[in-house]
């Protein structure tokens, strides 16, 4: 579970992800720059597109729909074991592999890229037998994390989540920010300032426009 301190004094950033997604992956690149710039620790948890959209399925177009109810499910299952087996602290350099491999190198959510992951940082090679175990060992973990990041933040969202320190020094969750490419130094830097300044606003809930330009990995 989530706290507003942290042991370490830093500002904590709890940051919920899915591994397929690649705007959380642009937004995760960008608090982890933050970090180099700012006295905050990134926090991470698992969230699922599948577990998002699984009342929803009927609705979706049908590729997205036999993403969700296969891909979707493997390597945020094998991510959930590996904090389950082996700590929280493995969950970060984890995702960073699997974020590496599947946006990066355009190796895509494949088993192949999960298992790369894994020897990336080190955790067993069975792990990866996890992606598809028909019934999961760790689901009811893999959906309270999920859930703590949507009760934060609401309904009618997606990934990423993050959730940072409002006014009074309770936790104020957003969807987003959705950025690409993932700003670096100063910009990076006044991003994050501007994350706070709106989350210090009692009753502030959303800017948005649309979209234009699809993830650029880029400088990543």
């Amino acid at each position: 579970m989530s706290e507003t301190a942290s042991p370490s004094g830093k500002t904590p950033v709890d940051f919920w992800f899915d591994p397929l997604c690649p705007w959380a992956w642009m937004t995760s690149r960008w608090v982890l720059e933050v970090e180099k710039l700012r006295d905050i620790e990134v926090r991470w948890h698992v969230m699922s597109l599948a577990v998002l959209n699984e009342d929803k399925l009927d609705e979706l177009p049908d590729e997205y729909r036999e993403m969700l109810s296969t891909k979707a499910w493997q390597s945020v299952r094998v991510v959930t074991a590996a904090w389950q087996k082996r700590g929280q602290e493995v969950v970060g350099p984890l995702y960073t592999a699997l974020g590496t491999r599947i946006h990066n190198n355009g190796e895509g959510p494949t088993l192949e890229a999960i298992a790369g992951a894994l020897a990336d940082v080190g955790l067993p090679a069975e792990l990866i037998d996890y992606a598809e175990q028909e019934d999961f060992e760790f689901d009811a973990e893999l959906r309270a994390s999920h859930k703590e990041g949507i009760d934060k933040v609401g309904q009618e969202v997606g990934t990423p989540v993050i959730a940072v320190p409002g006014d009074d020094g309770q936790q104020i969750a957003f969807f987003g920010p959705v950025v690409t490419p993932a700003p670096k130094g100063e910009q990076a830097a006044r991003l994050w300032d501007g994350t706070l300044a709106v989350a210090s606003v009692p009753g502030f809930y959303e800017i948005k426009r649309t979209r234009t330009q699809g993830p650029d990995f880029s400088n990543l």
